[in-house]
């Protein structure tokens, strides 16, 4: 039988949870990609690429860094910042700042409802998406949803285990953690620019 991969979707009205498929969570010092277990550096390396490439990058907080609640939450949120500045104009910022249902209907372009977060993105047209601080039972519902019903690259930057329902996690993740993505994105931008500048020059050669 052919392993189980966590892939793009939309995949199912009711996509399997990923653990039910015998994907596992990273050991400490290891990233998830699809359901592979990789180096925490390949790992960090692929979501900087995925991020610059996407047309609508979007960082989705949550609570656990919304709601200020200790000194290593005000230094993730500074964090998070630095990987949208890193990432450009462009990206989008939306929070997960309430869990509780929003009825009759939630405002997709103010912020994201874990019961709803098709409707989010489909309103913003998110093609790349990155969770943190997101309480774990929360991100792994919207995370299944995301997955059954989008066609959105998730990304979890976990403080504990990670999440094996995103297509890319990073487990641990601390302040400085998200700096790192900050300066792999800085990386890949400039690589990027490197190689349109080679490309144009070479057009202009002939």
């Amino acid at each position: 039988m052919e392993k189980y991969r966590v892939l793009v979707g939309p995949e199912a009205f009711l996509p399997p949870a990923a653990a039910t498929m015998g994907i596992t969570l990273p050991d400490p010092g290891q990233g998830l990609i699809e359901g592979e277990l990789v180096p925490e550096e390949l790992a960090f390396e692929r979501a900087a690429q995925k991020f610059v490439a996407a047309k609508v990058p979007t960082i989705f907080p949550g609570p656990l860094v919304l709601w200020n609640w200790n000194e290593k939450s005000r230094k993730k949120a500074t964090a998070i910042m630095a990987i949208a500045e890193a990432t450009g104009p462009h990206c989008k910022v939306i929070p997960m700042a309430d869990y509780r249902p929003k009825y009759p209907k939630i405002e997709p372009a103010i912020e994201i409802n874990p019961n709803h977060p098709n409707l989010t993105i489909w309103y913003n047209k998110i093609d790349v998406c990155i969770f943190v601080g997101v309480h774990c039972h929360q991100a792994n519902l919207s995370l299944k949803i995301i997955r059954g019903g989008t066609s959105c690259y998730t990304i979890a930057m976990c403080a504990q285990a990670g999440h094996e329902d995103a297509m890319l996690t990073i487990r641990d993740t601390t302040p400085e953690k998200l700096y790192r993505l900050a300066e792999a994105i800085k990386k890949v931008r400039a690589s990027r620019v490197g190689e349109a500048a080679v490309a144009t020059g070479a057009n202009g050669r002939y």
